[in-house]
């Protein structure tokens, strides 16, 4: 099995360290390059077209915005998945309009960011479970024409749930209703919003500009 190409990107050395301890004994993952700063990831990027970029946010040079949207445009199949002490809203909805597949935080546990590489590196969304609820929150309350969306109480509770990475029977678990209840309104969620799966709603909501980034 070819190897999961990874660039770490973060101006703290020991942050890098860290990073290479945990991901090196992954069998799956190979780390062929590290940067300091944005400016030298896009270089880094280019040169050695990984599958994945792990970006900080805030650097010197050039910041993990600038450079992912950079990325995104010269090397536009590489996955870049931001790994950040921010958590805040702008922060978040600026790496995903700049192109980033992902957005996960420090404080997460190793396990998660071993899941949101190889989630990203399929070509799926990967969104740290309170980031991903945030996200759901803010689209529900609009559709494209800044209309309320006709969803139920419950259908919000669902979308919310299947945003955040949730199988039908855990779901059903949470909310006390059966698996097959859980698939039907689903099945409702998305034949109102017009989509088919969990990572069509997230990239939906980011270019239809549903996101409001004040």
């Amino acid at each position: 099995m070819t190897p999961i190409k990874l660039i770490l990107v973060d101006d703290h050395v020991m942050v890098r360290s860290g990073l290479r301890m945990l991901l090196e004994v992954q069998t799956d993952m190979l780390i062929v390059g590290e940067a300091e700063c944005g400016a030298v990831a896009v270089k880094m990027a280019l040169s050695l077209k990984p599958d994945v970029v792990l970006m900080d946010i805030q650097m010197p040079d050039m910041n993990g915005i600038e450079a992912t949207r950079e990325i995104k445009k010269l090397v536009p199949d590489t996955a870049v998945l931001a790994l950040t002490i921010y958590e805040d809203d702008e922060y978040f909805f600026q790496m995903l309009k700049a192109g980033a597949s992902g957005y996960i935080p420090k404080r997460a546990a190793p396990d998660d960011l071993v899941a949101a590489i190889r989630t990203v590196h399929r070509g799926e969304v990967f969104l740290y479970p309170s980031l991903a609820t945030r996200l759901v929150q803010d689209y529900v309350k609009q559709d494209e024409r800044g209309q309320i969306l006709e969803l139920t109480a419950r259908e919000q509770q669902v979308l919310i749930l299947v945003a955040e990475g949730l199988s039908n029977a855990d779901i059903g678990d949470q909310l006390k209703i059966s698996a097959k209840t859980v698939s039907r309104h689903r099945e409702n969620i998305m034949r109102k919003l017009n989509l088919h799966s969990r990572t069509a709603l997230v990239k939906y909501a980011i270019q239809k500009g549903l996101i409001d980034l004040d």
